[in-house]
């Protein structure tokens, strides 16, 4: 049903015609039209199928016919020559005529009063017989498939930007202008160099997480007044009942188009001006995912307020959390100790894109570059072995030495202290026992407060010298193998100068110390019964847990477990970015966040 309040008012006759041809075309179409008209030309008073005529009050006094319409109201008050005039100005100048005095003159009380001409339209309306319908009108209209919807939103939206040039103008050079930016800013070289290097470039970390922070606020200030600037045309199109879906599915299509080619634009340029190799792919996939997830958040903000100040003024309480809780501005070994977890990334940080962001990419970057991707998995086997040699295995020799000189004659507390540290050396022992075999130490079930005794301690002291020679020996094959290895990449000068070019090119110095972490304080720590590698995280694959969705992890570890199976860190990470951003999707089309303001504000 469609009201439509004088259409024709101030319009010539010509328009007036292309308006009511317009409204003519959507009556035909099935649509129901009630049009309220001020003095229509007789061609355009004949184009209405039916006339409803409401006098003061709200009395109906006729409804029929518009060409039958004047030929009633001239019988009804009894004028001759019905054949002349009959121009629908008639029709109020019937119904108003007035009374004639004594004088002649016309007064303000009319001949026919609203009462009376309704009391005589309602005798005619008895009068006259209906044909009843024998069966529903054929439907000539009906709403659009979504897909045909989606359709229709992308286009109209599509043409609503690509004629808005400042818009295009901003948003299409931002990325590029942001990149050159920030990577001329950072482009860093020691003071006794002449040439750029890569693997130089202190920076990188910095390029890498600031790189992250722009798509988040690309993907927001893209997205922000989508819905907002919306409203008054959604509004309209309410009583259509067009598909809620589809128009998000629009708007979604739009937005990370764009965002692909915002991010796509900056990571050429920001590549190339950090002389970044190797990563293209990744690094814009991660990107172009954050970007998305910002475009739906964007979208979920802008469909629950009202003001694009408001909305605005949000962006950077969105951004700034991000910032803090990403792992690399702070520690998540600093943050307070009420939301840090020794063994893993705090939860509070497992919900921040900018930290799966950055992850991915950092961890990317130092496992897959040409030049370590040759050597990795020499080096982490010689980082492990490196870590139990030096760190677990003397840890696990203090525990036994303080359990055996404590356990039976200690005070109370340090026998209780003896009794943790038994705890912790068996699971350790277990651990190792699930990869070499549970027969290589028969006394494990031995290392408990009732069983434990010198001799079990010398067994166990025992086993820990031959997993030390074990270790060694699994690090000088390691070391050998690579030894071999860098031989003959270095066979001639030729090679030696390309395997150096290689590696000035690809490896950064500032990426290997961070995913590292060797300037931690703690090494190695006990956490519930476990000791907790702190060191080299990047060359250590997550224990798998009892729980077969259990994804969380240290910073920087290579891989993440999830159903049994390890995945690569890059990958998973993109992954589960774009599972938030599912979820974001969610929220926004159920209007979650409005809803959530609602309520607050009923309270």
């Amino acid at each position: 049903v469609l009201f439509v309040d004088e259409p024709t008012s101030g319009l010539s006759s010509r328009d007036s015609e292309n308006i009511m041809d317009l409204l003519k075309e959507l009556a035909l179409k099935g649509k129901l039209v009630f049009v309220v008209i001020h003095q229509p030309s007789a061609e355009i008073f004949r184009m209405f199928d039916n006339l409803l005529i409401l006098d003061v009050g709200g009395y109906q006094i006729y409804y029929g016919n518009p060409a039958e319409a004047v030929p009633y109201f001239k019988r009804a008050v009894k004028i001759v020559d019905q054949g002349r005039n009959n121009g629908p100005e008639q029709i109020f100048n019937i119904i108003e005529s007035k009374v004639v005095n004594e004088f002649g003159n016309f007064t303000k009380k009319r001949k026919i009063t609203p009462e009376e001409w309704w009391q005589m339209y309602q005798e005619h309306r008895q009068a006259t017989e209906f044909n009843e319908a024998d069966a529903t009108p054929q439907k000539t209209s009906e709403i659009p498939g979504k897909l045909s919807q989606w359709k229709t939103f992308t286009i109209r939206d599509f043409k609503s930007k690509i004629t808005n040039r400042q818009y295009l103008t901003i948003n299409l050079l931002e990325g590029p202008l942001l990149a050159i930016l920030l990577s001329f800013i950072i482009r860093y070289m020691p003071e006794d160099t002449a040439v750029y290097h890569f693997k130089e470039n202190l920076n990188i970390p910095v390029f890498f997480f600031m790189s992250v922070i722009v798509a988040l606020f690309m993907g927001l200030t893209v997205s922000a007044e989508e819905i907002i600037r919306d409203r008054k045309v959604l509004k309209r199109e309410e009583f259509l009942h067009l598909s809620r879906l589809s128009y998000l599915f629009s708007k979604v299509f739009i937005l990370f188009s764009l965002s692909a080619i915002q991010t796509l634009s900056f990571v050429i340029l920001g590549e190339l001006i950090m002389g970044v190799k190797g990563m293209t792919l990744v690094f814009w996939l991660t990107l172009f995912s954050v970007s998305c997830f910002a475009n739906t958040l964007g979208l979920i903000i802008s469909a629950a307020f009202k003001s694009a100040v408001t909305v605005y003024i949000l962006i950077p309480l969105l951004i700034i959390p991000q910032i803090i809780l990403s792992g690399v501005v702070v520690s998540f070994d600093k943050l307070n100790p009420v939301i840090t977890t020794e063994d893993k990334v705090p939860m509070i940080g497992e919900i921040m894109t900018s930290r799966w962001a950055f992850e991915g990419l950092a961890v990317h970057q130092f496992v897959n570059n040409e030049f370590e991707s040759q050597f990795y998995p020499q080096d982490k086997i010689m980082a492990e072995s490196e870590f139990k040699t030096t760190y677990l295995l003397p840890r696990l020799t203090a525990d036994l030495e303080y359990a055996n000189h404590h356990l039976h004659h200690g005070t109370d507390q340090e026998k209780k202290d003896a009794v943790y540290r038994l705890k912790t050396v068996k699971n350790e022992f277990t651990k190792e026992l699930t990869g070499i075999g549970f027969d290589n130490f028969p006394q494990l079930e031995s290392l408990s407060e009732s069983a434990f005794t010198t001799a079990v301690h010398d067994e166990a002291i025992k086993f820990i010298s031959d997993l030390k020679r074990y270790y060694y020996q699994r690090f000088n094959a390691a070391n050998e193998e690579k030894n071999a290895l860098l031989k003959s990449l270095t066979e001639t000068p030729e090679k030696e100068e390309a395997l150096n070019e290689l590696r000035r090119n690809y490896e950064n110095d500032a990426i290997s110390f961070m995913v590292k972490n060797t300037a931690t304080e703690h090494r190695i720590l006990e956490h519930n019964n476990h000791l907790i590698q702190k060191i080299y995280p990047i060359y250590m694959d997550p224990e798998f847990t009892d729980h077969a969705f259990d994804f969380r992890a240290q910073f920087f570890q290579p891989n993440k477990h999830l159903a049994g199976s390890l995945y690569p860190t890059p990958v998973f990470n993109i992954v589960v970015i774009w599972v938030m951003t599912i979820i974001m999707f969610i929220a926004l089309y159920f209007n979650w966040l409005k809803i959530l303001l609602s309520g607050l504000k009923r309270r």
